[in-house]
């Protein structure tokens, strides 16, 4: 397939699609918003307490007293993507999954904008770096990739949902399940790229601004 082809077809799934798209991106931009401020809703002593973990982790991290291998966190986190993705699959081919796939985006957008927050309220500059080399690599990925598999997992929801509920005559089914089922696997693809990056580059750029601190 050409560029071309490649483009125009992004494009019209795009343009079909842009108000899922739209709803999609507002929700998680919420979850971030809502996240970094339950930060602020936490108690004195709750902030401390996590700080002091936190602060925990980082030190044996300087020290090299957490010796876990690079090899074995890239096959945890892309398990871990993969199962989240897959579970997304799941969902848009069941009636009642399009609330949860909404929920699990929301929570998404929630967990990105609580690690930020809490590492710059309790850090500054030196949380807002932190969270830059940390989190920012893979989520430049995932992000994204969320976005659109929570996407096209509603829309086929939504069309599943026309067909049995509505009784809305429409093309053949296996097709339109067949195109979902590949978009997800292509955008899954992804994980891998994300997973590199957790695994072999972020930590690199952890350790080397946490022995800066």
């Amino acid at each position: 397939m050409s560029t071309s082809r490649i483009y125009d077809a992004i494009t019209s799934h795009v343009l079909e699609h842009r108000s899922i798209y739209f709803f999609t991106a507002t929700l998680f931009l919420i979850g971030v918003i809502v996240g970094a401020v339950i930060v602020n809703s936490l108690s004195l002593s709750q902030r401390h307490d996590l700080f002091t973990y936190v602060s925990q982790f980082f030190h044996e991290m300087n020290k090299g007293y957490i010796d876990v291998s690079s090899s074995d966190l890239f096959v945890h986190s892309f398990m871990h993507y993969g199962k989240y993705f897959g579970f997304l699959w799941v969902l848009g081919v069941s009636l009642i999954g399009l609330p949860v796939i909404f929920v699990l985006l929301f929570a998404k957008g929630v967990v990105v904008g609580f690690t930020v927050g809490f590492l710059v309220n309790q850090m500054g500059a030196q949380g807002f770096l932190l969270s830059f080399v940390s989190v920012l690599p893979q989520n430049i990925i995932l992000v994204p990739a969320f976005i659109v598999v929570s996407t096209v997992s509603a829309a086929f929801c939504i069309r599943l949902m026309r067909q049995t509920i509505g009784k809305v005559e429409s093309e053949p089914f296996f097709p339109h399940f067949l195109r979902y089922t590949m978009l997800v696997l292509t955008v899954g693809a992804f994980v891998t790229v994300a997973s590199f990056f957790e695994a072999y580059v972020s930590p690199v750029l952890m350790r080397a601004v946490v022995t800066s601190f």
